[in-house]
């Protein structure tokens, strides 16, 4: 079912001017912006994704990764499908990348099963696997009925989004990972198609809000040097000490070949961002 999109404006010629991102796509008739879910039909703009899961999973909630917010619980966890990045070592790329097959799944349906896992320690949804941002209209309608019904809503994020957007969904949500790809603007610029100051002011507005922790894959040539990882975890302390950082291991993945993170590198980077912040986790090592 296509729901009509949140955000947008109307422009001449039946195009429309999406702004859920920062990409601020003008979308021509007939046309889907960047991440390829929010479409123009006939002047109006309309996401394509709303209700559609590709996955579904009852996961451990350190699995997001979420260390130091209700340790020990679940949390039914559900992604859709595209991205409004174009990372080359996407993790995910199946169903960012791809249009995987999908199950009709309405909010009062995801929150009732959410509600019947409570008895296997859930204690609400994440919207993840690929980025629940560009998900909008359905992770904010299905997050409010969640908080309704005292289920807790995170967001495991790339927080590539909008200032009002970001805003009106923050009261419904209590956790969120954001990715943190790298400390430089280029490497947003050149690999991910998207730009640092974006993440950061979602970072400094969400950590205000809620639970926030942060996961940068280290790639080795890429994002790894010591003064990026101490200009990371700086910029981070100086917002809170408290925020979770994690660096995880890179693995060749889609259209990167390079060879995985050595293990010395994620030591020597946990090192450096533990002079900052209390609190450092490496992932993907085993």
């Amino acid at each position: 079912m296509n729901v009509k999109a949140m955000f947008y404006s109307t422009c001449d010629d039946k195009a429309v001017n999406c702004y859920l991102c920062p990409h601020n796509c003008v979308i021509k008739q007939g046309n889907t912006g960047i991440c390829r879910v929010r479409k123009n039909i006939d002047g109006e703009l309309y996401s394509l994704n709303y209700g559609k899961v590709s996955s579904l999973a009852l996961d451990p909630i350190e699995k997001k990764p979420l260390f130091r917010f209700y340790p020990g619980s679940y949390i039914l966890s559900a992604g859709s499908f595209g991205c409004n990045f174009k990372c080359s070592f996407c993790q995910n790329w199946t169903i960012a990348h791809e249009t995987p097959d999908t199950a009709d799944i309405p909010p009062d349906k995801l929150v009732a099963m959410a509600e019947k896992y409570k008895r296997e320690g859930n204690i609400g949804i994440a919207y993840t696997y690929n980025e629940p941002t560009i998900w909008y209209e359905f992770v904010y309608e299905t997050s409010r009925l969640a908080k309704e019904k005292g289920l807790k809503n995170i967001l495991v994020t790339n927080g590539y989004i909008s200032r009002e957007p970001l805003e009106q969904i923050l009261p419904y949500i209590d956790a969120m990972n954001i990715d943190v790809k790298s400390f430089n603007p280029s490497f947003y610029k050149n690999i991910c198609r998207g730009s640092l100051e974006n993440i950061k002011e979602t970072v400094e507005i969400s950590a205000k809000k809620c639970h926030v922790e942060v996961t940068t894959l280290l790639i080795p040539g890429h994002n790894d040097t010591d003064e990026e990882i101490e200009a990371l975890s700086q910029w981070l302390s100086s917002i809170s000490d408290q925020i979770v950082l994690h660096l995880t291991r890179y693995f060749p993945n889609y259209r990167m070949s390079k060879p995985p993170t050595p293990y010395e590198t994620l030591e020597r980077a946990k090192r450096i961002a533990l002079s900052h912040l209390k609190y450092v986790y490496l992932g993907n090592v085993f």
